[in-house]
């Protein structure tokens, strides 16, 4: 008989034969209805999104130029080291949580904890900087059509004369948490058309694109030497890995051992085929010194007389962006959900819709506080919060993948992370060598919330977990 925990205090692990166990009573069931497809879209939708619209032409202006290509293309292979990792875990573990759920099961309680804590701060802080800037579009189409807006609800305050909140942006966090509060079916379905929308939009603005390059543009082809090039991945980074934020879904997939392995690697793929050809046409175009930082695409087609496509184009970024915000408030809530059905965090936000079978409470208090943090906080303050995070995930998941290999090698895998341990290695350098590029201000800020994290932890989770409820050597 084998016990529901080894190791003792911040130490235990959940052991990964026993997580399928631990699936909470029917009032905190989640709904198996996304299949392999819904998943790829969700995936696409986390990824494709303020990449393509706008640090494509930040990167290209003032970092890379033309090389923006390599830029990309450096930071997907270092993201899809750590999607092979994270594939291999949601083949193996199919719950929901991501991250959270692998560290705990093979680094310990402490470990899962503080990666859990961790993404529920850097989740909705995305959800927000993105609100902010689909905001910033909205208001502009809206001005282009004559509309006077009161200053007061156009941005946070210190951010222009007269503001004091930005209303549309703190909306649009509203609206993302009554969309998926109507269902994951319902939810997936909405993503899937938006997706869907938003790769049409791409594929015009290449298919059109190619035939106005001018090879020229590409000379020369590094102007800020190779190293701009690899300064740009560090800045692209954050714009390839939405796939993380999708995996949160494994118990809400059909058949997730199958499909979320799939799932992941093909959204990174379709991801990343675009990207690429994005940027060649971008700075084919236009010369690299032209681009406009906030919005070069549209830019780039009124440069060659196409206007009528720039607004195109601009709406396609909002439906784009928006898809992101769908994506990681999934995540936060999903990972929400997995460490109170724990008992790391209280289980009254365990509980889901009777109906709907989702996270009902957690979704709006998700929803509320990114509306709060985009209605009133600078774009720049707000995205500070999303970096550090992320990538310690990223160390996490690709080192538990290769201690699990070695710790337990004759676990049914449905997926294996090919070049054990090379590949999660490179996962696990990349993401520390990206880490040394955050400023000074992000790590206390960052300590200050993994200090209140401590706090919660040994307050209240310690004690109140599934796994010490579970005395030593109770059975399975």
């Amino acid at each position: 008989m084998a016990g529901l925990r080894t190791g003792e205090g911040i130490l235990r692990r959940k052991p990964i034969e026993h997580i399928e166990e631990t699936e909470a009573g029917e009032d905190g069931r989640l709904e198996r209805s996304l299949g392999l497809w819904q998943l790829t879209a969700i995936g696409v939708g986390g990824i494709i999104g303020a990449g393509i619209f706008t640090l494509a032409g930040t990167v290209a202006n003032g970092t890379a130029g033309p090389a923006v290509l390599v830029s990309f293309l450096v930071a997907g292979v270092a993201s899809a080291a750590a999607a092979l990792s994270y594939a291999e875990f949601a083949g193996l573990i199919p719950k929901a949580g991501s991250a959270y759920t692998y560290g705990y099961a093979v680094l310990g309680e402490l470990a899962g904890w503080f990666i859990g804590w961790d993404l529920l701060l850097e989740y909705t802080a995305i959800v927000a900087v993105v609100a902010i800037g689909i905001s910033g579009y909205f208001s502009f189409l809206v001005g282009e059509m004559g509309a006077d807006l009161p200053a007061w609800m156009l941005g946070a305050p210190g951010t222009g004369d007269g503001h004091r909140v930005d209303l549309f942006a703190a909306l649009l966090c509203l609206l993302t948490a009554y969309l998926l509060n109507l269902g994951i079916k319902n939810a997936a379905r909405f993503e899937t058309v938006v997706v869907i929308l938003k790769v049409l939009v791409v594929l015009l603005v290449i298919g059109v694109g190619v035939f106005h390059i001018d090879t020229a543009n590409y000379n020369p082809f590094f102007p800020y030497g190779v190293g701009g090039a690899f300064t740009g991945a560090a800045t692209v980074f954050f714009a390839v890995f939405g796939y993380d934020a999708m995996s949160t879904a494994a118990e809400e997939s059909k058949d997730a051992q199958r499909h979320m392995p799939k799932a992941i690697i093909y959204s990174l793929v379709i991801s990343m085929v675009l990207y690429v050809a994005a940027c060649l046409v971008l700075t084919g175009m236009q010369n690299y010194k032209d681009i406009d930082k906030e919005s070069g695409f549209s830019t780039a087609f009124k440069s060659v007389g196409l206007s009528g496509l720039a607004d195109i184009i601009a709406v396609g970024a909002i439906i784009g962006i928006l898809t992101v915000m769908f994506t990681f408030m999934l995540g936060v809530t999903r990972v929400w959900f997995s460490m109170s059905r724990d008992g790391l965090l209280p289980k009254w936000f365990a509980k889901t819709h009777p109906t709907r079978h989702v996270p009902t409470r957690v979704t709006w208090i998700v929803g509320v506080a990114s509306a709060a943090i985009a209605g009133f906080l600078p774009i720049g303050e707000a995205a500070e919060l999303t970096n550090i995070g992320i990538l310690l995930a990223f160390v996490v998941v690709c080192t538990a993948v290769i201690v699990l290999r070695y710790r337990q090698p004759e676990l049914p895998r449905t997926f294996r992370a090919p070049w054990m341990p090379v590949v999660p290695a490179v996962g696990v350098v990349f993401s520390i060598w990206l880490i040394t590029f955050l400023q000074w201000q992000t790590w206390a800020r960052f300590a200050v919330w993994l200090a209140l994290g401590l706090v919660v932890y040994f307050a209240y989770s310690y004690r109140s977990s599934e796994m010490a409820r579970r005395g030593p050597g109770e059975a399975g």
